[in-house]
């Protein structure tokens, strides 16, 4: 529950204050409107489990039971994406929601293997989100790089040869990054290793992620940082359970992508509240907030930091803290960065001088 106010200054101040996201999955945008749009366009009749409309598929993603009923929902959603003006337009549609709440970077999460599997071809995956990427650029101003994710659910050797299926788009630049998601148990990090070690030999330049520490418990989180060497942890709540861990995350600056409002969603934590935050931030473990698969679980970025304010009441100064990590813990080159520390300088100069004034 919440326990701080988000006055209107508060607000004005976080909708304005630069925002990195990392953890955000395309297909986790598709909201019901876009999804029942796509389903007319392309002929698609959904199970007859499914919900019927707009508010009745709002209605269902509201009640959850843990994250394979997310999933289960989530898989049937991405079957009305066929060409690759559904993957373009799924795209925009989240960069549009992302501009409007101050986001100037994102870092956009994939999933090729759920598209092939149903006879979508890669390339028409890849070329429709990196048309949106190109034109957010050219519309919003905002930097915006694509991250493969792999499916932990299916064999490693579906996840090698995605990254044979991807080779060119990792060597032109266009993939910018290598995640792992779905279901983390019983699929620990370690059975991807060969598919890890392969884009750090092959692609030394790409960034590499992988979701630990949300189902599983903080061994999952070091493994990922053992075995597949990643630089990032997507969600990593489950940090806080090892002492050592942390402080391995805080020397090393490894950024955690928390996802505040998907933990409630997934039955992680009850509430925002519940989560270690204020812990991570002691113990000056970096993290960046984030929306995760917004459309399923009823908020964009802004509504998490917002929800993050409400529980544990930061600053401005705190929150000009978690930007510039934010900022660090992103892929963007070192003038893109300095761009946004200098532009978050300026926002938060503006707020706090209204504010002591």
């Amino acid at each position: 529950m919440a326990q701080f106010e988000c006055t209107e200054h508060m607000e004005s101040f976080l909708r304005e204050l630069p925002k990195c996201e990392h953890h955000v999955h395309l297909e986790g945008t598709l909201e019901p409107s876009l999804l029942f749009k796509l389903a007319k366009r392309n002929n698609i009749t959904l199970p007859e489990s499914f919900p019927k409309s707009v508010e009745e598929c709002t209605d269902r993603y509201n009640r959850f039971a843990d994250l394979q009923d997310f999933l289960d929902h989530y898989y049937i959603g991405m079957s009305v994406l066929i060409t690759e003006n559904d993957f373009y337009d799924l795209a925009m549609d989240y960069f549009a929601k992302a501009h409007s709440d101050g986001c100037h970077h994102s870092e956009v999460f994939f999933d090729p293997q759920g598209h092939v599997e149903r006879n979508i071809d890669i390339d028409t995956v890849i070329q429709g989100f990196h048309r949106a990427c190109k034109d957010a650029n050219s519309k919003y101003g905002t930097t915006n790089k694509l991250i493969m994710c792999l499916l932990r659910h299916l064999p490693a050797e579906n996840g090698l040869q995605t990254i044979h299926s991807a080779s060119k788009y990792y060597e032109d630049g266009i993939i910018h990054g290598l995640g792992l998601d779905s279901s983390e148990k019983p699929f620990p990090p370690e059975l991807f290793t060969e598919c890890y070690a392969h884009i750090k030999t092959n692609y030394p330049g790409i960034g590499l992620t992988a979701h630990a520490g949300e189902e599983g418990d903080h061994t999952f989180v070091s493994t990922s940082l053992d075995l597949l060497q990643v630089s990032r942890i997507d969600h990593g709540v489950n940090s806080h359970q090892n002492e050592e861990l942390m402080k391995r995350l805080a020397t090393q600056e490894t950024l955690l992508s928390l996802c505040p409002l998907s933990n409630v969603k997934l039955q992680v934590v009850k509430d925002v509240a519940e989560l270690p935050i204020a812990k991570f931030f002691e113990m000056n473990v970096p993290f960046s907030i984030n929306s995760d698969d917004p459309a399923y679980f009823g908020g964009y970025i802004l509504d998490n930091y917002k929800a993050v304010h409400t529980r544990f009441g930061f600053t401005m100064e705190q929150w000009k803290v978690i930007a510039i990590n934010g900022i660090k813990g992103s892929w963007c080159d070192d003038d893109r960065k300095q761009e946004l520390f200098e532009l978050v300088e300026v926002v938060y100069k503006k707020y706090a001088v209204t504010i002591d004034a």
